[in-house]
């Protein structure tokens, strides 16, 4: 069942020698094939905008009203290129590496390899668009450090880079639109995937505004349309956020792949009660420059300004001292939880650490005042000094944390906790970013190709722009030259009136039952499931007593949730109430895979395989796959198993020490 299509041949090659060989289809055919494009954050704007680029007819979906909405503008710290314009040691080998060093060992080498080869045009694109990459005062472009990496890489414009990244993939994908090539459907989300003899041939969309089902082909479907990481309830990802459409492809016939891998971030404000619905991401680029510590003494209950510097306990540069605040996510995060859990949190609910600008202020003020050529000034005069750098680099991020929690990090440290961030989970693809359905793609955030069981912080902006910038527009091409003599198929076809009855049906269904609980009390209940039992850390009871309260929760689900309205008309709580649906049958795959893999990687924490001294303890000989479960009907799946083979790295115990 699962072919890579990984090209033969050397590893440095690979990618080269696809595009070399792969079939082509010429300008006069591409106006006759028409790409669906489920999604338009930086993956699907990038692609349709690509492809509408290169003369093909596409149709741009997505729920929000604009594609300037799509959860890519969250990503604040950066993205990674190995341009090596520090001349520190980088290189497309070490961005390579670190990547696959960084998701321990779970991620497909030349999937890999080519998104570490594409970095670069990468940057170039996006500054021919215009995108305001941070600079040096001699106009050189200005690079950042990120967890796991030894180098600087990380590419990044103040602490918005996402969205000004999303703004050159929405300038291009507008003037796509405005030529004709690309048609935007905004308010509307795809609610199945339709299928003829066995091929991805179009989708059913629901107009969120009307209500209305609509029928619209295509000779492939792309679906970019980012994480799951909202099975959780509370997480840093947009509220909107949701697994829908890759859920529909699953139940489709495509397999979904390393489902638990979920990470967790730790650089979070924590959560401040049962109100919350939201968490708010304090970007990792923090961690350049703030140093993250707790008091060494528990129950401490003095303000972090008043502890002295002999009685703080900066954990992670003495457990990790090569990496010190810029190791990965996954180790940072359960550092954290090990500290708070131990009894060093810090703040009201004790579920906090420190994280603190004073050393930096004070070494960029002494910095400036050096330029400057000032000397013998005052301790004040040079934190003046040295609040203006930060303020520069990050200051919309301080802003963002003082209107949250009404604390000046500028005087006083950041609170963190980790929380529920990305998903490097997903749909599997092959090399050619293709499901595991013919003519039916996943790009971005909704695939699992290319970091393993944990992301490098900056990877995400990387990986969705080379997949629709650079990849898809080769791959699908070398597909779509077989469909040049297959006209478009009419929405009449019965496989569309069947699968719109089908979803009709199943809104039907949903609006029916008639009950008493809110659509979000369900959802609430789920995310507590999944936080205590398959979250930052897991074990065998936990895992199995999740699945079936998740089994119970879902039936209680379709037996008693209220949603108000009608179908016919606009209405949230029903397109929740879809979504959320989706979230309790992928809750419950996600603590089987879970259950399944008996050993500690990157973000899957299992307690009953670790360290002695509390690291992850990896299964080489029984674990080194790529887990892809095919769906057999409810509650039960089929395990397939993709081999990982690493030709050119050796996998070795994870050490940032």
């Amino acid at each position: 069942m699962l072919d890579a299509k990984i090209p033969s041949g050397p590893l440095e090659t690979k990618w080269t020698e696809y595009k070399g060989h792969c079939k082509l289809v010429n300008p006069a055919n591409k106006r006759k094939l028409e790409v669906i494009v489920v999604g338009t954050g930086l993956a699907g704007a990038s692609a349709a905008a690509t492809l509408g680029e290169l003369g093909y007819k596409v149709k741009a979906f997505c729920f929000q009203d604009s594609p300037r909405r799509a959860h890519s503008i969250a990503a604040q710290g950066g993205i990674n290129a190995a341009k090596n314009y520090q001349n520190d040691g980088d290189s497309v080998f070490r961005l390579f590496y670190d990547t696959i060093k960084g998701g321990d060992y779970r991620a497909r080498e030349a999937n890999v390899h080519r998104l570490a080869e594409v970095s670069g045009n990468i940057i170039d694109q996006c500054v021919a668009q215009g995108v305001p990459f941070a600079r040096e005062y001699g106009g050189l472009l200005s690079n950042r450090s990120f967890g796991g990496t030894q180098v600087q890489r990380t590419f990044y414009a103040a602490g918005q880079t996402g969205q000004q990244l999303l703004i050159g993939a929405y300038q291009a994908l507008e003037r796509q639109v405005a030529l004709g090539n690309v048609t935007m459907y905004s308010r509307h989300e795809m609610l199945e995937v339709v299928k003829i003899d066995g091929k991805a041939r179009g989708i059913i969309a629901r107009d969120l505004v009307k209500g209305t089902l609509e029928r619209h082909f295509g000779h492939a479907v792309l679906l970019c349309t980012g994480g799951y990481g909202n099975v959780f309830y509370l997480s840093t990802n947009a509220m909107g956020s949701n697994v829908t459409a890759a859920w529909k492809a699953h139940k489709q016939g495509a397999a979904f792949a390393n489902p638990c891998f979920t990470q967790i971030h730790p650089t979070c404000i924590p959560v401040s009660g049962d109100h919350q619905s939201k968490l708010t991401l304090m970007s990792e680029s923090l961690r350049n420059d703030g140093r993250i510590w707790v008091p060494k003494k528990k129950g401490e209950t003095r303000k972090a300004t008043d502890i002295p510097e002999e009685e703080r306990d900066y954990y992670l540069e003495r457990r990790y001292p090569a990496f010190g605040n810029l190791v990965p996510r996954d180790v940072a995060s359960r550092a954290a939880k090990e500290r708070c859990d131990e009894g060093y949190g810090v703040g009201t609910s004790k579920q906090a650490v420190y994280l603190d600008f004073a050393d930096a202020i004070v070494r960029y003020g002494k910095i400036e005042a050096g330029k400057e050529g000032k000397q013998n000034l005052s301790m004040d005069e040079i934190i003046v000094m040295g609040k203006e750098v930060v303020k520069e680099k990050y200051g919309n991020l301080f802003d963002m944390y003082e209107k949250i929690t009404g604390e000046n990090p500028y005087e006083v440290p950041m609170r963190i906790y980790p929380a529920v961030h990305y998903t490097m989970g997903g749909l599997w693809v092959d090399y050619e970013l293709q499901t595991t359905v013919p003519g039916l793609y996943a790009l971005g955030e909704a695939n699992f190709s290319d970091h393993g069981a944990n992301r490098l912080g900056a990877s995400a902006l990387m990986q969705g722009l080379a997949d629709g910038y650079f990849v898809i527009p080769y791959t699908l091409g070398n597909n779509l030259a077989e469909e040049i003599y297959n006209k478009a198929i009419e929405t009449s076809h019965p496989a569309f009136e069947a699968t719109e009855k089908e979803v009709a049906s199943r809104i039907e269904k949903l609006m029916s039952i008639n009950g008493k609980q809110s659509v979000e009390s369900f959802h609430k209940r789920l995310g507590k499931i999944m936080w205590e039992k398959c979250g930052m850390a897991r074990n065998k009871e936990g895992l199995q007593q999740a699945i079936r309260e998740i089994q119970e929760l879902k039936k209680e689900f379709w037996s008693d949730v209220r949603i108000p309205g009608s179908v016919d008309e606009m209405n949230p709580e029903l397109d929740k109430a879809n979504r959320v649906a989706d979230f309790l049958e992928l809750g419950e795959l996600m603590c089987q895979d879970a259950y399944n893999r008996n050993e500690s990687c990157g973000g899957h924490f299992r307690e009953d395989f670790q360290t002695p001294d509390g690291e992850a303890l990896r299964d080489d000989n029984n674990y080194m796959y790529v887990a892809a479960w095919e769906y057999k009907g409810e509650h039960e799946w089929t395990l397939h198993k993709e081999p990982l083979e690493y030709d050119v790295v050796k996998p070795t115990q994870r050490s940032y020490k």
